[in-house]
C-alpha cells in the first residue's frame, strides 16, 4: 500500500507503514480514524541539527498535495511559537483562508504542536468544521498535541479556554522530522513522555532497557486508548492532564514576560514533580511516589523545579483558572486507587506545598 491510497472523505486514513520502524496503524475509534505512526515520507538527507521549518515540511506538504488532488489544499500554517495560539492569529487565519478559497474541503496542519492546535481550531470552527489530517512534526505534537481531537487557543486569562473537539481523519507522524529539533525542544516533548510513563506505572531503572521509538509509540497507544473510552473528557480522559494545572499556570506567568522563556513540555516536567507533593500531603499517596517522579524525570533530563522568580501568588491565581476549575482549585493526582481528579483542594495546602517545593534544590 502506497501513500497515494488515501481515504479523505470517509473511512481510516492508511498509508505505508513499512519502515525501518513501522508499527501497525493505532485504532482510535474502532477502524473509523487511525493514527498512523512512523510514516517515511519526509526527507532522509536533514542535517543533524536544525529547527523544523516550513523549508523541512515542504517535502511532506508536496506529497500530500499529490495525495488530496483535486481537493482544494492551501497553505495555513507554519511553525511557530506559542503566542500564535491565541484567538486573535485564530481569526486571522480565519480571513486568510476566505480569500484563498469559497470553499475549503480539507486542513492539513503541518508542524509543531502549536501549529497543529491552531490548524486544529481552524478546522473545527471553519464553516462549522472541514475535515482535517494533522502532520507534527515536533515530538509533543506527535505524541500529544495532534492526538485525540482536542483543539484550542489561549486567551489572556488562561490556555486553551476556547476550543473544540474535532477528530482529524488521520494523523502522521514521519520520525525522521525529530531528526532535526534542537535539543531543548526534543527535551520538551519528553515531558508528555514522562507523564505517560509515570502514568503507566514506569520506573526509572526500566527506561535503560526501552528505545526512544517505543516510548514514542507507548505514549501514542496510551493517549489513543484512553481517547478511544473517552473522546470528550467525561472521565478517564482527564487524567492525561496529569502535571497540566500547574503546567498551564507556569505558562501563562511566563507567556506574560517573555514568549520564549517556557516551553509547554518543560512546564509539564515541573507540574509533573508537583503533583506526587501535592498527593503525598494530602495523604493520598506515599513518599516513595516522590521519588519515583523525580527518578524518572531525571533520567529523562527534564528539570523538574520551579524557577525562583515565579511568585507562588501569581501561580495561585492562574490555577483557579485552569479549565478544569469550577471554582475551586483542581488537579489529577496519584491515589490508593490509582489516577483520579480531585476538587476543592485548599489554597493555603497548595500554596504551602509550591512555597516549600520551590526551595528544593
Amino acid at each position: 500500500m502506497g501513500l497515494g491510497e488515501v481515504c479523505v472523505r470517509s473511512g481510516p486514513l492508511l498509508v505505508d507503514t513499512q519502515g525501518e520502524h513501522a508499527v501497525p496503524a493505532i485504532e482510535v475509534f474502532g477502524g473509523e480514524r487511525q493514527l498512523i505512526v512512523d510514516v517515511p515520507v519526509g526527507r532522509q538527507d536533514r542535517p543533524s541539527v536544525r529547527p523544523i521549518t516550513q523549508e523541512h515540511a515542504a517535502p511532506i506538504v508536496d506529497q500530500l498535495r499529490d495525495v488530496l488532488a483535486p481537493v482544494d489544499l492551501c497553505d495555513l500554517f507554519e511553525d511557530g511559537p506559542e503566542e500564535l495560539v491565541h484567538h486573535e492569529f485564530a481569526i486571522e487565519r480565519h480571513d486568510h483562508v476566505v480569500n484563498l478559497s469559497s470553499r475549503i474541503e480539507i486542513g492539513v496542519g503541518i508542524g509543531g504542536g502549536a501549529v497543529t492546535d491552531l490548524a486544529g481550531f481552524a478546522a473545527a470552527t471553519y464553516l462549522r468544521g472541514i475535515a482535517l489530517v494533522q502532520v507534527p512534526t515536533s515530538l509533543v505534537g506527535q505524541v500529544d498535541a495532534a492526538i485525540g481531537g482536542k483543539t484550542g487557543v489561549n486567551l489572556r486569562a488562561g490556555k486553551n479556554l476556547v476550543g473544540s473537539f474535532h477528530q482529524p481523519i488521520g494523523v502522521l507522524c514521519d520520525f525522521s522530522t525529530l531528526l532535526t529539533m534542537p535539543e531543548r525542544e526534543r527535551l520538551a516533548g519528553l515531558g508528555e513522555v514522562a507523564k505517560c510513563w509515570l502514568l503507566e506505572g514506569g520506573f526509572a531503572a526500566e527506561l535503560s532497557a526501552v528505545s526512544f521509538h517505543d516510548l514514542i509509540v507507548l505514549s501514542v497507544s496510551l493517549k489513543a486508548a484512553i481517547v478511544r473510552e473517552d473522546e470528550r473528557e467525561g472521565g478517564r480522559r482527564a487524567l492525561l492532564n496529569y502535571g497540566h494545572t500547574l503546567a498551564h499556570a507556569l505558562e501563562k506567568v511566563a507567556l506574560a514576560r517573555d514568549t520564549e522563556e517556557l516551553r509547554h513540555g518543560e512546564a509539564v516536567a515541573i507540574g509533573l514533580a508537583f503533583a506526587p507533593r501535592l498527593a503525598a500531603a494530602l495523604g493520598r499517596v506515599d513518599p516513595s511516589e516522590i521519588v519515583r517522579h523525580d527518578e524518572v524525570l531525571l533520567s529523562l533530563g527534564l528539570q523538574s523545579r520551579i524557577p525562583a522568580h515565579f511568585p507562588t501568588l501569581s501561580l495561585l491565581e492562574a490555577m483557579s483558572h485552569d479549565k478544569k476549575a469550577h471554582h475551586d482549585l483542581t488537579f489529577v493526582l496519584g491515589g490508593a486507587e490509582g489516577f483520579g481528579t480531585v476538587h476543592g483542594v485548599e489554597p493555603a495546602l497548595v500554596h504551602d506545598v509550591l512555597e516549600r517545593f520551590q526551595g528544593e534544590p
